[in-house]
């Protein structure tokens, strides 16, 4: 038994401790980390090189300190999302069961990344109520007759979580064992001043008042005081909170763009830039299938320029318009692509500038109350009976006929052997009928929250 758990950590070593050269070589020419994880991602969201460690993660603790530090500490970056998440490297096993750990359990990853999620937007919360304060302290030392705030980000607290998350792992450096939810939370409390400063203008407004007994009016002059509220952004915060060397804003860049792929979509979302608003297309039923599905497309310029966190529906917000898609066709209640993306936005299943998280699906089910069940690619036949009894299934596909990066799309019937879609992205592709066969081979095999297929209804 000895000679096969040094057998397995050297295997774990030296793999790591090739991942360690490639990762850093891929640092120094300008390339993500995401590009290289996303590549031996077949098992689970971090890789191989991950789940070699993770495998005799007990053992790598152990003498990590005495042995391994510097050979390995790009991939134990890497390593310190999970435990982050699970709240200590060698802690992260399946509930109810010592031996079994979670580092590819999706479900779990996407839970605990939401609470990660809730926690910092929280924590900005503080931070405009503590820039408030400020301002009114402001005010109250000024010769100002009035004051108005300017506030950009009511109702849209703006924020990169994954870069958040990555900094703080980049400044923990070799302390991994001490990277925590509850520690990051303690970091970005102490310095919640830091989140949000302001800016301030002298403006004089005039007015009229009128004596009520002589009918004479006056003129009347008041010093006003308008603030707005500027968001310091996550820049700042790497500077003066986490005080990151040129190296560590670097790696904490590459592995937040690794955590908006994984996490979000395994690969973007996003269209092309140029993408083309539509007219709008007005209330459309597809009735071709068992199902009457009602249609919206989040190209549509009803919808296309309305918010999605800070990002837009027209170019992010397929994962919101396929719900949409959904909830108003199984449940009677009309759901638009406005609403939904509020919905997901405030339940924080958004992913900055890359999407949405794979968790939107079963969760904006489950809170219109639909029954939800993941299924993948190597259950077609799952997935036509679903269809052919009435239920709609969302997937998220890649590279293909639906899209050049990621994209949610809605399976909503079968027709003469082939699959009917309601596409949130293309209505010409939403005329069309689907060979099964296509749409299980371009389905993403890095899905996570029980994808790459989720049968509703």
């Amino acid at each position: 038994m000895e000679n096969q758990n040094k057998n397995g950590l050297s295997d774990a070593l030296e793999k790591g401790a090739s991942a360690a050269s490639t990762i850093q070589g891929a640092i120094k020419t300008g390339k993500a980390v995401a590009g290289i994880a996303k590549g031996a991602a077949v098992g689970g969201p971090y890789g191989a090189v991950a789940g070699a460690l993770w495998a005799n993660r007990k053992t790598v603790v152990k003498i990590i300190v005495a042995a391994a530090f510097l050979l390995l500490l790009p991939v134990l970056f890497i390593l310190m999302l999970p435990s982050l998440i699970f709240g200590g490297l060698t802690n992260g096993f399946a509930s109810g069961n010592p031996d079994i750990p979670i580092l590819n359990d999706s479900t779990a990853i996407v839970e605990n990344a939401n609470s990660i999620s809730f926690s910092i937007n929280s924590i900005l919360a503080e931070g405009v109520e503590d820039v408030m304060a400020r301002i009114d302290a402001d005010f109250a030392a000024s010769d100002g007759d009035g004051m108005e705030v300017i506030n950009p980000y009511s109702g849209n607290l703006m924020s990169n979580i994954n870069l958040f998350i990555s900094q703080y792992c980049a400044a923990k450096d070799k302390d991994f064992a001490d990277v925590s939810l509850a520690d990051m939370e303690r970091i970005l409390r102490a310095n919640k001043a830091h989140l949000y400063s302001f800016t301030e203008a002298v403006e004089y407004r005039e007015y009229t008042e009128t004596d009520p007994e002589t009918d004479e009016t006056t003129t009347v002059t008041e010093k006003w005081i308008i603030y707005t509220i500027v968001y310091n952004g996550e820049a700042y915060f790497a500077d003066h909170v986490f005080h990151l060397s040129d190296e560590q804003k670097t790696l904490s860049m590459d592995y937040a763009l690794n955590l908006s792929m994984f996490l979000g979509d395994g690969m973007f979302q996003g269209l092309p830039a140029d993408y083309t608003i539509l007219p709008s297309l007005g209330d459309i039923r597809f009735t071709d299938g068992l199902t009457e599905v009602v249609y919206f497309n989040q190209l549509d310029e009803a919808y296309a320029g309305k918010p999605y966190g800070t990002d837009n529906i027209g170019g992010y917000g397929c994962g919101p318009t396929a719900m949409s898609i959904v909830v108003s066709s199984l449940t009677g209640e009309t759901v638009n692509p406005v609403k939904m993306a509020e919905w997901a936005y405030d339940n924080g299943y958004w992913c900055k500038g890359s999407g949405s998280y794979h968790a939107l699906i079963p969760g904006a089910a489950k809170a219109w109350n639909l029954p939800v069940e993941g299924c993948t690619a190597a259950e077609p036949q799952r997935i036509v009976d679903a269809l052919s009894s009435g239920k709609l299934v969302v997937a998220i596909m890649t590279t293909g006929h639906f899209t050049s990066s990621g994209h949610f799309i809605v399976l909503r019937g079968v027709k003469d052997g082939q699959i009917l879609v309601a596409d949130p992205a293309s209505y010409r592709r939403s005329q069309q009928e689907w060979d099964l066969s296509i749409i299980v081979s371009e389905a993403s095999r890095g899905a996570a929250a029980g994808g790459p297929f989720w049968i509703i209804g």
